[in-house]
């Protein structure tokens, strides 16, 4: 038989899950990196720009710390205030706790908190600091819009995220952005308000005036670029944590199409959840604000789209374990 006519050879090629998550982890740590590396450069120009001491980075580092600890115990109790997520009842909510536990188990994590939001708009988020302090959340559109299988799908996805510490990732992406955005203010006010005086009092009229121009046309680059900037690396790993979060749960219970069917009919919807933000956009299986639903997505994306990822969960192969 020819190469030409071997059917083997005429299938498309399929990813498994094992190479999707590897590829994805390596995407989202080359993000991070990234990140730090412009963070680091900011606040070395920074610090050589005004002089800095070793007592200001001290400064920083004690109030960031504060910051992370506040945020990192109480993100979750926040994230469900804010979408207005209710106890779900076991009694009530009979086939749900039964799906939650038993991906749990097979994800070997602890059964999270569960949680119902009352809208008839579908989706779903995870949030906790760690798989011992985590909750998922499900909107009634969800429950009545999803199968079994469907909602295994979804359940397993948002599983997915607490095993790989999504909520915490985010966090830290957040706390880094901020900063980036902290040094831009830092830089624009204290630079052209003090430190341009300063320097020019210091350097003599012409040197200081040319000094204050630079700086000028810096801070004005920072203004525009920062949030630009973290925007984009902020969208950019949220969309790779989706990816990684779809693979991973399609692992957890050994099947992709639930998933890919349930993200197929929130493709089909064209609602928006009026108790999402910005802030929260993020954590939600599909694009609360339907932005996800179009065969392209922005650079400001927080989602992938949609089709793109039931493609990807289509071509998938799970393998069994060794």
């Amino acid at each position: 038989m020819s190469r030409a006519s071997d059917p083997c050879l005429l299938m498309p090629k399929r990813d498994n899950l094992y190479t999707l998550i590897s590829r994805n982890k390596w995407g989202t740590g080359l993000f991070i990196v990234l990140f730090s590396v412009i963070l680091g450069v900011i606040g070395m120009a920074l610090g050589l720009y005004f002089r800095w001491g070793v007592e200001i980075y001290i400064i920083f580092g004690v109030g960031i710390i504060v910051y992370n600890l506040v945020l990192y115990f109480n993100s979750d109790k926040i994230a469900l205030a804010v979408n207005r997520a209710k106890p779900a009842m076991a009694e009530e909510h009979v086939q749900l706790h039964n799906i939650v536990e038993e991906v749990a188990i097979a994800a070997g994590l602890p059964k999270p908190g569960v949680y119902v939001i009352d809208t008839g708009v579908p989706n779903a988020f995870a949030t906790g600091r760690n798989p011992q302090h985590a909750s998922v959340a499900v909107t009634r559109g969800l429950l009545e819009m999803m199968n079994r299988d469907e909602l295994q799908g979804v359940i397993a996805h948002e599983m997915a995220h607490i095993r790989n510490y999504d909520i915490l990732m985010m966090t830290i992406v957040g706390i880094l952005g901020g900063l980036i955005v902290l040094f831009r203010d830092i830089f624009l006010r204290w630079g052209l308000f003090f430190g341009g005086g300063r320097r020019r009092r210091s350097s003599g009229g012409r040197g200081g005036g040319q000094a204050q121009l630079v700086l000028m046309i810096v801070g004005l680059v920072l203004a525009i670029l920062a949030p630009i900037l973290v925007a984009l690396i902020r969208a950019a790993i949220s969309r790779q944590r989706e990816y990684l979060a779809d693979a991973s749960g399609s692992y957890i219970v050994r099947n992709p199409h639930g998933l890919a069917s349930a993200l197929e009919k929130l493709a089909a919807t064209r609602q928006k959840l009026n108790t999402a933000s910005n802030a929260t956009a993020h954590m939600f299986i599909a694009s609360p604000f339907a932005k996800d639903r179009g065969s392209t997505a922005s650079w400001f994306a927080s989602h992938p789209p949609l089709q793109d990822r039931v493609q990807r969960l289509r071509s998938l192969t799970v393998l069994p374990d060794a």
